[in-house]
């Protein structure tokens, strides 16, 4: 137990939940509000729930716990770390779903809390994919960094969203929530089985 509290420390796990809850809760608030897709493409009316939109946020948060200060430590550890890192991720996932699922507190629908937890899913994907293509440092990138287009190009000129724009896709949508999965399964894999990178580790000393 106290092995698993050094960790979740060392990875800043507590502050991240803390901070999660917060934006969670403040999303409950605004529940009944909607964010207005820009219109960028001439669209006429086309706007998405606080709720799926916070995901990103949840994602960003939750990404900043895939770094450690003691990568050179753990490199030499008695024990395999590849077993903590997969418990690590099985927390990381759990806890986004119930980010996504605060929002119900304050009116949201079951559409909505499931297009939320997909799109947490695969915003989670994506920062850990980030982490290990860019460094842990970075692992917002990827996820914010979709945020922009998917916003401005997202929806098409019949005002629905674009095949790639799986976040604003309604939560029936099966083609959307496998490319969150997929993302998710990515991510995971490349954060289970990838070594800290070598600037990562520089940074470290």
């Amino acid at each position: 137990m106290n092995a698993a509290l050094a960790y979740a420390r060392s990875r800043g796990l507590p502050r991240a939940a803390v901070i999660g809850a917060v934006i969670a809760s403040a999303t409950a608030l605004l529940a009944q509000q909607r964010v207005a897709v820009p219109e960028f493409r001439h669209l006429v009316d086309f706007s998405v729930p606080v709720a799926e939109v916070a995901p990103v946020a949840y994602a960003v948060v939750l990404g900043t716990t895939l770094f450690s200060p003691m990568g050179d430590l753990e490199q030499t550890a008695a024990q395999p770390m590849r077993r903590h890192r997969a418990v690590h991720l099985s927390v990381l996932l759990g806890l986004a779903v119930a980010l996504s699922a605060l929002p119900l507190l304050g009116g949201a629908t079951g559409a909505v809390l499931g297009a939320s937890v997909r799109n947490v899913v695969g915003h989670l994907g994506l920062a850990m994919i980030s982490a290990r293509l860019f460094g842990s440092g970075l692992s917002w990138l990827l996820p914010l960094g979709m945020l922009g287009p998917t916003l401005l190009l997202g929806v098409r000129f019949d005002n629905t969203p674009e095949p790639w724009a799986w976040s604003l896709h309604p939560a029936s949508g099966t083609s959307a929530a496998a490319v969150a999965v997929s993302l998710w399964v990515l991510g995971a894999m490349a954060a289970v089985t990838g070594q800290p990178r070598r600037t990562e580790r520089a940074e470290q000393r």
